[in-house]
């Protein structure tokens, strides 16, 4: 393992301040309704919630800008919405989080993609989803390359953020890692399985561990020669120049191309509470790292923190800096 001071660490995390970063990616509306259940209902055999508490986050790529907004960086997502009641009040709600609304477009053809969860206690009773899976339209997709092409000239590192909701299509993918591979900056992906082989030529990718298996194609195997040979699998797959796989409690393992043996970094985590959004958190600090000319090893140990605060924290949370600061050796 190569070692990184603390005072290497901290340096980095005071270079967040500013960066101006993009998420390009299938943006959602994470809706929760939460009460008590005491009854049955007369009218069928389901629970009764009585509603205490109802509100409303940004998931999906909004989740992976909210991060970077927390972290002190100046992201801009690029993505759609429908023109809905739901669009408008996830743009109000990144928007106060201080995420740059202004490459979003409205698709007048599609739902502003929206998962409702209904929550007794800390139990999900029912999920509805509101969303469209086809590929954007061709001029919806023209107007948020505009959007890209435009930010992209001052940016200093892009994530993209793919949940299988049609923003990210195959010219769309190759188009927006060609870019920043021609200015210099890093591209990171959060893949889609269906996706994972597209993304060719990128930075890094950070699949968990279930999610490498599945897109290396690979039968999942125990033991670290197995972890090690998915990982350069996938490295030489997609030519990329890491890759980094999160294996929640056993921490991560950083491949980077040219090297036979990864780099583990080892889970710091003292109390896993919930994992939810764990994943956002990991992709947005390492890629902000690297845009602050960290190396591949050094914004993984950050990440890897970060990562270690996140999951003590209750639902779709967030990580400042002066939070990772604060747990450095």
């Amino acid at each position: 393992m190569q070692t990184v001071t603390t005072k290497r660490l901290k340096e980095i995390l005071r270079a967040f301040k500013g960066k101006e970063m993009i998420v390009v990616g299938d943006v959602m509306l994470d809706h929760f309704i939460k009460g008590d259940v005491s009854r049955i209902s007369p009218e069928a055999p389901v629970p009764v919630v009585a509603v205490k508490n109802e509100f409303f986050v940004a998931g999906g790529a909004g989740n992976v800008a909210v991060n970077l907004a927390a972290l002190g960086a100046r992201p801009l997502l690029v993505s759609v919405v429908g023109r809905d009641a739901g669009g408008e009040i996830l743009k109000d709600f990144l928007r106060k989080q201080n995420v740059d609304i202004s490459g979003i477009t409205e698709d007048y053809d599609r739902p502003t993609t929206q998962k409702i969860r209904v929550m007794a206690e800390q139990q999900q009773i029912v999920r509805f989803d509101r969303e469209s899976k086809h590929c954007i339209s061709r001029e919806v997709s023209a107007e948020c390359m505009k959007n890209f092409n435009a930010a992209v000239k001052t940016a200093k590192g892009v994530i993209l953020s793919d949940y299988g909701k049609g923003m990210l299509s195959d010219q769309n993918i190759k188009t927006l890692i060609a870019a920043c591979r021609k200015r210099k900056i890093p591209v990171c992906v959060d893949p889609k399985i269906d996706n994972f082989k597209k993304y060719k030529n990128i930075t890094c990718m950070t699949p968990n561990t279930k999610e490498a298996w599945e897109g290396s194609g690979l039968a999942p195997k125990a033991g670290e020669e197995a972890i090690e040979h998915l990982g350069q699998k996938i490295l030489k797959m997609l030519n990329a120049d890491s890759i980094l796989i999160t294996r929640s409690a056993d921490g991560m393992s950083l491949f980077e191309k040219g090297k036979k043996k990864p780099v583990t970094v080892r889970a710091t985590a003292r109390e896993v509470f919930d994992v939810t959004g764990a994943g956002d958190t990991v992709i947005s600090v390492f890629t902000l790292a690297l845009a602050c000319g960290a190396k591949l090893h050094e914004a993984a140990v950050l990440s890897n923190y970060a990562a270690g605060i996140v999951v003590g924290k209750s639902g779709t949370a967030t990580v400042t800096p002066e939070e990772i600061e604060e747990v450095l050796p």
